[in-house]
């Protein structure tokens, strides 16, 4: 999907593992655990906001691109030896739906069966699709708890690239929004919508537009999730006003706030 590291962080922050940012940051690695009802629900809210909330949404494969897209998270399936910008985001969840006792049929655990989208598409119609669809659209709240993992893991991530000073802000404010009963949903859909905000990759102009972005510029007081919907839309239209004029992202950002909406309602 950024900030400069701190000096004691000398590899990038995709190479740092979980077990030393939390030695780090020890006291900011609240769980992130989610109630059946919970799960359920951010579940179909993420669904809504990735696939339109239909069963042919989770399974995508967007033009341009060299994946598949699945789930209620658009979660990546790169086929046998392509790889791209993003991580390869459905693999584990296969594996964590296996170990959830959800049966996980042998073709899913590896690279994605469909080389291409050309063969994607002419396949919608089959048996392997439907088996697909069909274990896609029962695990939806198993789904949630995985793209919950994400966020939890986002956490130290963003207070390692969090500019000198700015960690205190960010971790209150993430703890500010998570307090509030769609508080997790909103961190979750931000997260899987534009990213953590720490790739130096994902700038414009030298800035970013991801969770980390978000929690810098909300308030510290007043309503959690009326903030940081305010925040967001602010660091939105940052990005469209610095992108570049040949990609018209402002064809996007009044589909941007109408999501943005669904955190405080």
């Amino acid at each position: 999907m950024t900030k400069k590291p701190t000096a004691i962080l000398t590899a990038p922050l995709r190479w740092i593992s979980s077990a030393i940012l939390a030695m780090l940051f020890p006291s900011a690695l609240p769980a992130v655990t989610l109630s059946d009802s919970q799960a359920l629900e951010i579940g179909r809210r993420i669904w809504k906001n990735e696939c339109g909330g239909t069963l042919a949404g989770l399974t995508s494969w967007n033009s341009g691109e060299d994946f598949a897209s699945l789930g209620i998270g658009h979660f990546i399936w790169y086929p046998q030896e392509k790889r791209g910008p993003y991580e390869e985001s459905f693999p584990p969840l296969a594996a964590f739906l296996a170990a959830q006792g959800i049966k996980v049929p042998p073709w899913m655990r590896g690279p994605c069966v469909w080389k291409t989208r050309q063969e994607f598409q002419a396949d919608q119609n089959s048996s392997r699709m439907e088996e697909l669809r069909t274990l896609l659209a029962a695990t939806i709240p198993q789904q949630a708890r995985f793209a919950a993992q994400r966020l939890e893991r986002a956490l130290p991530k963003m207070l390692a690239a969090a500019p000198k000073g700015e960690g205190d802000r960010v971790k209150n404010n993430f703890q500010r929004v998570a307090s509030q009963p769609l508080g997790y949903y909103a961190l979750m859909d931000y997260v899987n919508f534009k990213g953590e905000g720490i790739s130096p990759s994902e700038r414009y102009r030298g800035q970013g537009w991801g969770l980390l972005q978000v929690l810098e510029t909300m308030p510290t007081s007043g309503n959690p999730l009326s903030g940081f919907a305010q925040a967001a839309d602010q660091v939105l239209t940052r990005r469209v006003k610095n992108s570049p004029p040949a990609r018209n992202e402002a064809q996007w950002l009044p589909g941007w706030r109408n999501r943005l909406k669904t955190y405080t309602r």
